[in-house]
């Protein structure tokens, strides 16, 4: 990989917008927060990276991704958080 960064062609780029928009717009309103947003973002990112191109998997693996990571830890209790 080139060590400043990937290069997306235009094309790419509006793939990888969409997907995020299509993504974010699955979760609930009160979950649209930029911090996942960023997260979702990141995801979408890094599969493009590997050289995943269909929308489908890269908004799957995003969202799979979010699920899993904690960023929903304000939805619990003080007392029941690990962290």
């Amino acid at each position: 990989m080139n060590p400043r960064g990937v290069v997306y062609q235009p094309e790419v780029i509006e793939l990888m917008k969409a997907v995020l928009d299509d993504a974010a717009a699955m979760l609930p309103e009160a979950k649209r927060t930029s911090a996942v947003k960023a997260e979702i973002a990141s995801h979408i990112l890094a599969s493009a990276a590997k050289g995943e191109r269909d929308p489908i998997a890269l908004k799957l693996a995003a969202l799979a991704a979010v699920i899993d990571c904690t960023h929903y830890s304000h939805d619990i209790s003080p007392e029941r958080r690990a962290v």
